[in-house]
């Protein structure tokens, strides 16, 4: 899943599987999309590569469980994959502060710890100790609670796998993401 191939933090290089291992290739489909470089979520236009067989086989599949995306979306990620690539690495830098900014945020915020991430637009902080102190039983409940006591969405990290955690995007202007944060920080 190359989803994240264009939204990576200091300069780092993206890398995939075939690139750490080349001899996987008739055994590996690379995956990726328009949502995270082209801010083209919920639009739904992904494509895949790799060997010709397994294609074909994903192709018999897909068709008889999923509806196609619409032809304006389709147009559009074409424009998207043809156009001028020169906005992504002012987004992703734009994303860059943003993130600096939430790890901070996050870290001096009792009961809460985050780890550094390179390249997203997402923060995904520890809060089992935020939960603890606020007599909560899970991230479930937290993100009830911040959205009911400070109008602030997050999703609960149990909804990818890691409870104790959630996720909250960065998306948005600074200064929305200060609010927001000042807002978590309150409680």
């Amino acid at each position: 899943d190359d989803m994240y191939e264009h939204v990576l933090f200091d300069g780092r290089k993206f890398v995939n599987i075939l690139d750490a291992c080349p001899d996987l290739y008739e055994r590996t489909i690379v995956l990726n999309g328009v949502s995270k470089a082209y801010s083209m979520t919920g639009w739904r236009i992904g494509y895949a590569g790799g060997p010709e067989k397994l294609i074909q086989a994903m192709n018999i599949i897909q068709s008889q469980s999923t509806s196609n995306p619409t032809s304006i979306s389709q147009y559009a990620a074409v424009t998207a994959l043809d156009g001028d690539q020169g906005f992504i690495q002012t987004m992703v830098e734009a994303f860059q502060a943003r993130h600096a900014y939430a790890l901070k945020a996050f870290n001096a915020m009792d009961g809460v710890e985050c780890l550094p991430a390179d390249g997203t637009f997402y923060s995904f902080p520890n809060v089992e100790g935020m939960i603890k102190r606020l007599g909560l039983e899970n991230d479930a409940a937290l993100a009830s609670y911040l959205l009911d006591k400070t109008g602030v969405a997050v999703v609960p990290g149990s909804a990818f796998g890691l409870e104790g955690h959630i996720r909250i995007s960065f998306a948005t202007s600074m200064a929305n993401l200060e609010n927001a944060l000042g807002r978590i920080a309150s409680v």
